[in-house]
């Protein structure tokens, strides 16, 4: 049974059969060809069993190996490795099929090459989920045949090997790594004039060129010869909490990946660099309810914690509740933090409806509301207009477009930042506007 389950006929084979049935054809008017063609019949049963004998004759001879990673990050390419490797003392040749999870619907995978005697090879391909959650992988099939090609025997190896796909790893990683190096400039972060100095006293040290006069510590200087100065640091562990809106507003689609996931990928590598910054970090999401609550905490392993509860959370189809979140802030969130608020409006009164829950947010934390440009538009507004119905379309594109940044105004006007962004660039504008408030000390 474990043969018949194995057994194939190569493609080749079929071809060999339609070209011996055309020569028994023209044999009704070339008679000598019909001898020939029952020649070759026998000679192709024959080399029939030969190829069946030399692919089964020793066991099992290619061994697969799926090597996949512990987690794979949401929205980027992860790389896929499998090595194989063939025992025949003869050239095989491999076609391999690797049944992907169900969630990125491709059906047609295969990858075809040869393998030499006690030959190794690698084979690397990359996928790109959109979507949080368990991706399981099916069997991994090689099919090996000889040089013969006319039998194929199937080799399945590691069924159902199960991944999860967590938030944007790899870009956690690049942003930490640039962020390290200085180089952060190269995409789109810039860095941040200082606007006088913080509050947070450091040490007190001796007066050079340069230094801001209005720091100079007279009774320091009084009791020494040189002019003394004090000298102020970065505020450190402030309380930064990322607040993500999980209603049906964040389940609109770009390129693929719902808002909420970009949001859920900038919270992400948003809090690492705060806490690499040594500012507390935490988390609320929410919509008819407060769905997840992480208390702001400085410690990198938080990070983990964070990782965790982004991992979980989905859109739900409802309209969410500010009102709720407000109350829920001013009873949990007592010390004064800055407060990223993941959530889109499409219509100002929509925008409006929220004001007031917003405005008394703001009265106590520093609130940036991160709301996104609707990029689909763009097409449609930048499109030349040759009929009366695509000026329809490019006139209301364009009010749409316009009232996105009048809501950005309006926001603006009541003291609350705001950030307007396109949801590719949605990390690395949350990251500068941070770097921002924290170099203007207006937290």
């Amino acid at each position: 049974m474990q043969f018949l389950k194995s057994f194939y006929i190569h493609n080749s084979f079929f071809r060999y059969i339609a070209i011996l049935a055309a020569g028994f054809i023209i044999s009704y008017w070339i008679p000598n060809l019909y001898p020939i063609a029952w020649l070759l019949s026998l000679l192709l049963l024959a080399l029939f069993f030969l190829d069946s004998y030399l692919l089964y004759a020793s066991g099992n001879r290619i061994e697969a190996e799926r090597k996949l990673p512990k987690k794979l990050s949401n929205s980027d390419l992860n790389e896929i490795a499998i090595r194989f490797r063939s025992q025949y003392p003869f050239k095989t040749y491999i076609s391999l099929i690797d049944e992907l999870p169900v969630q990125f619907q491709k059906r047609d995978f295969e990858h075809k090459t040869s393998l030499l005697k006690n030959e190794t090879k690698d084979f690397k391909y990359t996928v790109r989920p959109v979507d949080r959650g368990e991706y399981v992988f099916g069997n991994l099939i090689v099919f090996a045949s000889s040089t013969l090609r006319i039998v194929k025997r199937r080799y399945v190896f590691q069924k159902d090997q199960m991944v999860p796909v967590y938030p944007s790893i790899i870009q956690m990683q690049q942003y930490d790594f640039l962020a390290i190096s200085n180089k952060l400039s190269q995409f789109g972060m810039k860095k941040i004039r200082r606007i006088g100095h913080t509050q947070e006293f450091e040490q007190i040290k001796e007066y050079v060129q340069g230094d801001d006069f209005r720091t100079v510590n007279w009774k320091a200087t009084a009791k020494n010869v040189a002019l003394m100065v004090n000298q102020y640091q970065d505020e450190k562990s402030q309380p930064i909490y990322s607040i993500i809106d999980t209603g049906r507003v964040m389940k609109m689609p770009f390129n693929g990946l719902k808002l909420l996931d970009y949001a859920i990928n900038s919270t992400l590598a948003f809090s690492n660099v705060a806490l690499k910054k040594n500012d507390k970090t935490g988390m609320v999401a929410f919509s008819k309810n407060i769905e997840t609550y992480v208390p702001a905490v400085q410690k990198m392993t938080h990070l983990n914690s964070i990782l965790e509860k982004l991992y979980n959370i989905n859109t739900a189809f409802t309209d969410s509740d500010f009102g709720m979140l407000y109350a829920h802030i001013k009873r949990k969130i007592n010390q004064r933090s800055l407060l990223l608020l993941y959530t889109n409006f499409e219509h100002i009164s929509a925008m409006r409806r929220q004001l007031p829950f917003l405005l008394a947010i703001a009265k106590k934390h520093v609130l940036v509301v991160v709301f996104f440009e609707n990029t689909a538009l763009d097409d449609i507004i930048t499109a030349d207009a040759e009929d009366l119905q695509t000026i329809y379309h490019k006139t209301i594109a364009e009010k749409f477009s316009l009232d996105k940044r009048l809501m950005q105004k309006e926001l603006q006007q009541y003291g609350i930042q705001t950030i307007l962004t396109k949801p590719e660039d949605l990390t690395i504008n949350t990251i500068n506007t941070y770097l921002k408030i924290k170099a203007r000390g207006l937290l």
